[in-house]
């Protein structure tokens, strides 16, 4: 299993740019957990956090596809770099006026949430370049979700020992210095320089004119939503229990158990659809989120948690090869950034549904918002399959191209379709 995931990082810029995106999307990551530890310190409620949550996901779910346009038409160093300076510029405001000011609150969560740098989608346009090799750039992919999950398994970790070292408000400072320097180190490597994208049809829609891709963006609004309506449950739980330290270990847990399932994912090839494997991955995934609506003692909802992620990492590095098979030429950014977009709507509407959730029914009710979210996600791939079915285009990732990886398919899946 080690042998394949060292073998890509041995390749010339592959570490640096994993690093780099992990670090620089380290804001963006614990965001939600931020604000809504900094609001409950500041006095604020339940539904108030969530409310500053949901902003900022819904101001990342709109400048995410517009910022990843962007990227596809002037280069990654134009837009990546002055976009993380200008998010962290807004979490800082928001951490030096508290909630005194609820406008300016608003504002600086807003500016904060448009102006993240699309670094995921960024990093997935790479990797054919710096990769050459098809299974290498899909290992890439598997790789690349695992090491999401390890930025999910110790960011809360490291938000919950800020703020008890210092506070929500230092947490929030340190966390987006940290994201700066990330995406500093992104777009000054060799492969983000040079990189440009494939060739494009002008088209107002851009990649949201692929009905396959839409139908995974609904399905992954409703992933997004159970995971955002986790992060206040979370919290919920916690406060129950009367320690903080059990929120960070939730989450740690989640993605502990995220972490072993994208390594086993990733550790080998497969045959088959990939469309028809991320509705069984689903189905798992919802199934692992309903048992936490029991909210049992804490090592009990720890262990849960854990197998509650496991299935995550292997959905989100499956609906990459999904992306690349129904995505439009030369959107490679952007259509990577309406998943993230599209995750965060959810996550918004989760956080959003949560709090009330917590307040009106206690917090097993906001545990099965995520329940839901997650048969909901699956119900969107089952009432879509036949568009699905048929991929766009199915180009293979050529070593010397444009990081045009649109299509790609899977090691060990072949469509029979042409372009």
């Amino acid at each position: 299993m080690a042998a394949g995931y060292l073998e890509i990082l041995r390749a010339r810029h592959a570490a640096r740019l994993l690093t780099g995106t992990l670090v620089g999307r380290l804001p963006n990551a614990t965001a939600h957990i931020a604000i809504v530890m900094f609001t409950r310190a500041e006095g604020g409620s339940y539904t108030q956090a969530g409310v500053l949550a949901a902003a900022y996901g819904l101001a990342t779910a709109v400048g995410q596809p517009l910022l990843g346009r962007a990227v596809d038409l002037y280069g990654q160093p134009r837009v990546q770099f002055p976009a993380s300076v200008l998010s962290a510029l807004g979490m800082a405001l928001l951490a030096l006026t508290g909630l005194g000011t609820l406008p300016l609150a608003y504002l600086a969560v807003i500016v904060a949430g448009v102006f993240t740098p699309p670094l995921e989608g960024g990093l997935r346009a790479l990797w054919p370049t710096v990769l050459g090799r098809e299974d290498r750039v899909h290992r890439a992919y598997a790789m690349d979700a695992v090491a999401q999950e390890v930025m999910f398994t110790l960011g809360p970790l490291l938000v919950t020992v800020l703020v008890s070292l210092w506070s929500p408000a230092a947490a929030l400072l340190v966390i987006n210095a940290i994201g700066v320097v990330g995406a500093l180190s992104v777009v000054l490597s060799e492969p983000s320089r040079t990189w440009r994208s494939a060739p494009r049809e002008a088209h107002w829609l851009g990649a949201l004119r692929s009905p396959g891709l839409l139908a995974l963006l609904g399905s992954f609004f409703f992933v997004g939503l159970a995971m955002g309506s986790i992060t206040v449950a979370g919290v919920a739980y916690a406060d129950d229990h009367g320690r903080e330290s059990v929120y960070g270990w939730l989450m740690a847990a989640l993605g502990l158990g995220a972490l072993i399932g994208g390594a086993a994912y990733g550790a080998r090839q497969w045959a088959g659809a990939p469309e028809r494997r991320l509705r069984v991955i689903l189905a798992l995934l919802a199934l692992g989120y309903l048992p936490l609506t029991l909210t049992p003692s804490v090592p009990v909802m720890t262990a849960l948690a854990a197998l509650a992620g496991v299935f995550l990492a292997p959905a989100i590095a499956c609906s990459f090869i999904v992306v690349d098979r129904h995505a439009p030429r030369g959107t490679v950014t952007e259509a990577f950034s309406w998943l993230v977009t599209t995750f965060g709507v959810g996550a918004a509407a989760g956080t959003a549904a949560a709090g009330p959730a917590v307040e009106l029914g206690g917090t097993a009710w906001s545990f099965a918002v995520a329940g839901a979210g997650g048969v909901a996600a699956l119900l969107v791939l089952l009432a879509t399959g036949k568009v699905l079915a048929v991929p766009g285009r199915t180009p293979a990732v050529v070593a010397g191209s444009e990081n045009d990886r649109n299509g790609a398919v899977e090691p060990g899946f072949s469509s029979g379709h042409k372009a």
